[in-house]
């Protein structure tokens, strides 16, 4: 999946480096959830390199230079009810806040709707991350649950937020797709 500026591709165990280092950064891992321990090898990053059958990962990659970027996944994919869940990150902090995460998630989600025949896509998002809740908006998610104080944080509880985005939502304009070629 090509967008603008970035594709997707599958995941290659030649950047173990990278998701070692990005799964020990806080700003990469505490947002993601996956901060509680150290990740030291390829073992603690078995969840990256051997998804469940339910999972598609694909790495972030930039097409100026082929450079590793980040992770994004569609999980829990129930055909029967054609939905999932959306998980990202870039790992790069040179990267993040240049909309290449938004470009990810628009060729993820053409591909989930398109492809996949989803009808909806979730995430979920702590309240606390101004940045993404702003990514995800911009894509065209929009807010439908939330569970009040469910993950403790910096010395305090936050909320985690439920966000979607339905096949037609997307279709209709309100998260314009980036060029893709699959």
């Amino acid at each position: 999946m090509v967008g603008s500026r970035v594709y997707l591709s599958p995941i290659d165990d030649s950047e173990v480096e990278s998701y070692l280092k990005w799964m020990n950064d806080e700003a990469v891992a505490i947002p993601f959830g996956q901060y509680s321990r150290v990740v030291s090898s390829r073992e603690d990053l078995k969840w990256i390199y051997e998804p469940p059958k339910d999972m598609q990962r694909y790495a972030i990659v930039l097409l100026d230079g082929d450079v590793l970027i980040g992770n994004i996944s569609l999980h829990n994919i129930d055909h029967l009810h054609r939905n999932a869940f959306i998980g990202i990150f870039i790992g790069e902090e040179q990267q993040r806040g240049q909309g290449l995460g938004a470009e990810a998630i628009r060729l993820i989600l053409q591909y989930g709707f398109k492809t996949l025949n989803l009808h909806n896509i979730m995430l979920t998002v702590h309240a606390d991350n101004d940045a993404g809740i702003a990514c995800y908006k911009n894509v065209g998610f929009r807010e439908v649950g939330r569970l009040p104080e469910w993950t403790f944080k910096d010395g305090k509880y936050v909320d985690k937020l439920y966000m979607s985005i339905m096949e037609h939502e997307f279709e209709s304009g309100s998260a314009t797709p980036a060029p893709m070629n699959v």
